[in-house]
């Protein structure tokens, strides 16, 4: 028989153990090496046990923190991944947090990518790696080997480390950013600014600028998207606002206010009126505005009308008045009234009457009558023998009248009527004298009256005497007799 099978015993295989032992100012871990950490998303500006100073712009810890209790929270937590790692870490990707976000720690602490999310941990943080014995090594204490100079070796087994592009190992063995920006390893160009992020770069264009095929290009803030109220200048790298005509820039430089043109400035020669990005002008009155819309210029009333004023318009700045001739009065603001020098004033002399007419007086003897007339009445003159009066007239009466110059034709101006009547007489009537130039017409009304007419207007000053005779006849006794009426007709020098 052979032997007897040996058992094969089973190489107990000695687990591996870590712990994670920190130092400075507290506990927190660096990173799990062989473990799975895709279910972690620690996204915190600071550890866990930290607050932020805004003062400083540093990661303080907490008053009153029980360190020794978060070491063995975090030893826990570290042992338990470290069963279930090997497990889990081939089914995910990690994503380096501390790469793509920019500045992921803030307050002066440094970033740890891990599986699943990252750390914010103080910059004097260290990490001991322990394998089942009490003897602890820091991580990754020595530099990589040449052939792969992009890992780092961490005792016990552990995959090697290897830094992204963009980071470089630093003597501490951990992948440090790379500042291109400092060291001149980028290629921006000179109107672009370099601005270093982590494992990179970009070029970023001035202000106003856009980038466009890696070249910085002025953008046209009229063309996309301005704030100007009326015009948008578009400038190399900016742009301005300018306001139309009547509105001036606010102190935003964006919006446009209106111009008070009445108040900055002597705009109108006259009255002002403002508008919303304008105003107008309005004259006086008697002014009229200019074709310059500012200037305001005399209205000469007197050239719209001859009958403006009944004699006379004389135009003024901004008005007119009217006058009237001598021997008138102004009547209100237009007309002319005659004045009645007979009442006013005259020189008559003391055997003489004052006779108004329109636009003066004249002087006329009191006692009108010659020989061999004799005074009856103020104007009547009587034959003083019939013998010697044979032949002539009986009776001479005195009338005067006055009318206005070029007055409408034919008009009626004077009625004559017999004073006397007496039966079985017949009255003819016509003008013995003084209507040589045929300007009046005496036509018969009655047996007693007859009434004088205007036949063609006559322009003053002008004195006219027409003698106006009554014939009549007795048809009883056969006798015939007449008597005159010498009528004084004073034409004034004017239509009123």
């Amino acid at each position: 028989m052979g032997e007897p099978l040996k058992k094969k015993k089973k190489k107990k295989r000695k687990k591996e153990r870590r712990r994670l032992i920190t130092t400075g100012a507290a506990a927190a871990p660096l990173c799990l090496i062989n473990a799975c950490r895709a279910f972690f998303l620690l996204h915190k500006q600071c550890t866990d046990g930290y607050e932020f100073d805004p003062v400083h712009q540093l990661c303080k810890g907490k008053g009153g923190r029980d360190l020794n209790r978060l070491n063995i929270l975090l030893g826990f937590f570290f042992f338990f991944f470290n069963l279930i790692g090997p497990r889990l870490c081939d089914l995910f990707s990690d994503i380096n947090e501390c790469f793509i976000v920019a500045d992921a720690c803030k307050g002066g602490m440094k970033c740890i990518n891990h599986y699943g999310g990252y750390l914010c941990l103080p910059q004097n943080a260290q990490i001991i790696v322990t394998n089942g014995d009490e003897s602890e090594t820091p991580a990754e204490p020595n530099p990589p080997p040449r052939t792969q100079p992009h890992h780092r070796v961490v005792p016990g087994g552990a995959r090697p480390a290897r830094c992204m592009p963009g980071f470089s190992l630093d003597e501490q063995n951990l992948c440090r950013d790379i500042d291109e920006c400092a060291t001149g390893q980028h290629t921006c160009s000179s109107d672009q600014t370099c601005y270093n992020t982590r494992g990179s770069y970009t070029c970023s264009c001035l202000p106003g600028y856009q980038k466009i095929r890696n070249e910085c290009v002025d953008r046209d803030e009229c063309a996309t998207s301005h704030y100007c109220m009326h015009t948008c200048v578009n400038t190399p790298g900016s742009y301005y606002c300018e306001c139309n005509a009547g509105y001036q820039l606010a102190n935003n430089s964006h919006n446009c206010m209106d111009v008070d043109e009445c108040e900055t400035s002597n705009a109108c020669e006259h009255q002002c009126f403002n508008l919303m990005g304008s105003y107008i002008c309005q004259c006086d009155q008697g002014y009229e505005l200019a074709s310059d819309s500012v200037t305001c210029i005399d209205i000469d009333e007197c050239a719209f009308s001859r009958y403006m004023c009944q004699y006379l318009c004389i135009n003024s700045p901004g008005g007119y008045s009217c006058t009237c001739p001598e021997g008138y009065q102004l009547q209100g603001t237009r007309m002319c009234q005659d004045v009645n020098e007979c009442e006013t004033g005259h020189n008559c002399a003391e055997d003489q009457t004052c006779w108004n007419y329109y636009g003066g007086f004249r002087c006329y003897p009191r006692n009108p009558c010659q020989e061999p007339y004799v005074r009856t009445s103020e104007s009547r003159c009587v034959c003083s023998s019939p013998s010697v009066c044979r032949g002539m007239p009986q009776s001479i009466v005195y009338k005067y009248m006055n009318i206005y110059s070029d007055r409408t034709v034919p008009a009626e101006i004077f009625q004559i009527q017999a004073t006397t009547i007496y039966p079985n007489t017949q009255n003819t009537f016509r003008i013995k004298s003084g209507n040589d130039g045929g300007d009046f017409f005496l036509r018969r009304v009655s047996n007693v009256s007859a009434m004088l007419v205007l036949t063609k207007s006559l322009s003053g000053p002008l004195e006219l005497i027409l003698d106006l005779e009554m014939i009549t006849y007795h048809t009883m006794m056969n006798y015939r007799s007449s008597s005159i009426l010498r009528l004084t007709i004073v034409v004034g020098p004017y239509a009123f």
